[in-house]
């Protein structure tokens, strides 16, 4: 008589347990990489604003010293600035930091940027 090669109920269960923890494992990874990827979409918006604030401000002539606030529409978004305006040391630019928030109660900055322009 023939014997049966074949899997115990053991080797099944043993097997069946590595393939769980494998899946489970590629999915914890593919959700952070879509979680890092829509954090540096919005990263990447954010810097946008401020790029795009400090730009209309360079248009300007004859910019005084002191706090603005804005927002900007972009990708689909309303985004809030705050920029701080003031003299650069040696006085001979103006230093400008720009913090962009997804919120509009401003809660916690996006992205925070600065540029240099003339006075």
């Amino acid at each position: 008589m023939k014997s049966r090669r074949g899997f115990t109920l053991l080797e099944v269960l043993v097997a069946l347990v590595v393939v769980a923890v494998a899946v489970a494992a590629l999915g914890r990874a593919g959700s952070q990489v879509l979680d890092g990827q829509a954090e540096m979409e919005e990263r990447s918006l954010a810097l946008w604003v401020a790029d795009n604030a400090l730009a209309e401000l360079r248009l300007e002539s004859g910019v005084a010293t002191g706090r603005r606030q804005g927002t900007s529409e972009m990708g689909g978004r309303t985004w809030y600035w705050d920029m701080l305006i003031q003299p650069a040391p040696g006085e001979e630019l103006l230093r400008v930091d720009v913090a962009v928030h997804s919120d509009q109660a401003r809660s916690e900055p996006v992205t925070l940027h600065t540029g240099f322009i003339a006075p």
